[in-house]
């Protein structure tokens, strides 16, 4: 995936789902059952036990075209490590080395202008508003105003009701963990994730 692919599905999907668990079989299953509700930008993040375990066999499962992604980039070896089991685009919560390390696009996490400008110059493909929540919907429009052009992704405390609101507000996606996955990365119910997904996907 380049960067305009990146771009063109953030753009189209409106929505990345975050992965993030305690166990690595339960977090494969919880990438498989979101894939098959329709998500198609899903993100591992590194933090995940055997994450690049999870994002090969995922891969496996689903194929070439899928959205798979790395999340928790920190450096040149996780960005390296991350995209040759398959990820195919790059997520830090921060402005890490992984940001200029070269291979899969990024997205790289800023919060204030000055990292936004410094994220961008790195070249990062999209910005990742993390923590969102400490601004919410005002901040993002407080942000768009100076850098009509960059394409923000909210992450952090980004329910249905608050995804609905960045999207109006110019985000161009949504990065939505906990409050779609929930303790299904850990082991928890597969049936209550399809369902959350389909009341977060009517709600949007």
């Amino acid at each position: 995936m380049d960067e305009a692919s990146l771009l063109d599905e953030l753009a189209s999907r409106r929505l990345l789902a975050i992965v993030r668990g305690t166990d690595a079989d339960a977090a494969l299953r919880t990438v498989i059952a979101l894939a098959e509700e329709g998500v198609h930008l899903i993100e591992v993040s590194l933090v995940t036990p055997d994450a690049c375990g999870v994002i090969r066999r995922a891969r496996e499962a689903l194929g070439a075209d899928a959205g798979l992604g790395a999340g928790t980039v920190l450096t040149a070896g996780d960005a390296a490590r991350a995209a040759d089991a398959g990820a195919s685009y790059l997520v830090t919560p921060a402005l890490t080395e992984a940001v200029a390390a070269g291979g899969p696009p990024v997205l790289a996490g800023a919060l204030t202008p000055t990292e936004v400008v410094a994220a961008m110059n790195a070249g990062a493909t999209a910005i990742k508003l993390f923590p969102a929540s400490l601004g919410g919907v005002p901040y993002l429009r407080a942000l768009r105003d100076p850098f009509p052009g960059v394409p923000f992704v909210p992450v952090g405390g980004v329910d249905a009701a608050a995804a609905a609101g960045y999207l109006a507000a110019g985000a161009v996606a949504v990065g939505v963990g906990s409050p779609l996955v929930g303790d299904a990365p850990g082991g928890g119910d597969i049936g209550e994730l399809r369902a959350r997904f389909r009341r977060f996907k009517d709600a949007l």
